[in-house]
């Protein structure tokens, strides 16, 4: 009698780098102690600066979740930062909510949104998909212009807004006080999303990812799998996108153009998405690399940026964060064959 195994889903890796146990915690050290001397270091430039890669950080992020590990292309990420935004700017522009309540209402809607536009989109794959996603950052600048909005976007002029201030009479200024909530919120996202990636969950995205045939076989629901990682996606983005409306102090149409999405997918794709540590490096070369191109040639920036993000394509296809693994795993292949 002929058996059939049982196919197995492995679990997306969380670790980088692979094996490195040792070399992990002393990462996350490192990260902590720049994070708490950057207030006292830094000036107020420099802290903006960290507190927009922090925030880029969560929205790459949640399209790691869905593109690199739920296998979903989205060009609308924009669109979802957008919506955060301008629920936050609302919420206080109105006097409805304060700050700490504004920051989750607008991921809370921006999860609701992006289940409603995910549920439709099943139908849709590959570069079907990519283009409805598209579709959505390219139009959502101009509903927010339109004279029916306007009561409350506040039309082509958009929304003035003010940074919170640091509560209970803490000695911090504004800018240092919100670079420390942008901060905690990331690293509550990070955890949220490597425990979402790690478990059972984590396992059912990949395999609708890798296999969806087998996957249904195995009992699990396609359809509910890939929308509710579509919203915990458009989360992210909301969430990113309600803290950079207190950051910036102003949201504006023109600011969330396609040019957006397209920043958070070259994030992604730089870094690495298929890695969670990949989101924060590729935010770093998305808030970055412009200022430096800019330095380098006032003339032409942009032909900088191309040429930089075409060489790392090039060098690192998987992204930097594969890059380095495959340059461990190398070392380390090389040292057990010199001990042998």
């Amino acid at each position: 009698m002929t058996t059939i195994a049982k196919p197995t889903l492995q679990t997306p890796s969380t670790r980088w780098p692979p094996g490195g146990a040792r070399l992990t915690p002393l990462l996350i050290a490192a990260g902590a102690c720049v994070a708490v001397a950057a207030p006292c270091l830094a000036s107020g430039y420099q802290l903006f600066v960290l507190t927009m890669i922090a925030i880029y950080a969560i929205a790459i992020l949640g399209l790691n979740i869905l593109a690199g590990f739920n296998g979903q292309i989205s060009l609308g990420q924009g669109a979802f930062f957008a919506i955060g935004a301008y629920v936050t700017g609302i919420l206080l522009a109105t006097e409805t909510a304060p700050s700490w309540a504004a920051v989750p209402t607008a991921a809370i809607c921006c999860f609701v949104v992006g289940f409603l536009f995910g549920f439709p989109a099943l139908r849709l794959e590959g570069v079907y998909l990519g283009l409805a996603t598209f579709s959505l950052a390219v139009t959502t600048p101009y509903v927010l212009k339109s004279h029916m909005l306007e009561p409350w976007t506040g039309g082509v002029q958009g929304l003035v807004l003010s940074k919170p201030q640091a509560p209970w009479g803490l000695p911090l200024s504004d800018d240092q006080w919100l670079y420390s909530v942008c901060i905690i919120v990331a690293v509550l996202a990070f955890w949220l999303g490597r425990n979402i990636l790690s478990g059972r969950i984590g396992r059912a995205i990949v395999a609708v990812r890798d296999n969806p045939t087998a996957a249904e076989a195995m009992g699990i629901d396609l359809a509910i799998t890939k929308s509710t990682t579509f919203a915990v996606s458009a989360l992210y983005a909301g969430l990113a996108g309600a803290l950079a409306a207190l950051a910036t102090e102003f949201v504006s149409p023109d600011t969330f153009t396609v040019t957006l999405s397209i920043s958070l997918l070259v994030g992604s794709v730089i870094g690495g998405n298929t890695s969670i540590i990949g989101a924060p490096i590729g935010a770093a070369f998305v808030v970055l690399l412009p200022n430096l191109a800019d330095q380098v040639s006032k003339a032409a920036p942009s032909a900088i940026f191309g040429i930089v993000l075409i060489g790392l394509v090039l060098v690192a296809p998987m992204g930097l964060v594969g890059l380095t693994r495959r340059i461990w795993t190398a070392h380390r292949s090389n040292r057990q064959a010199v001990a042998r």
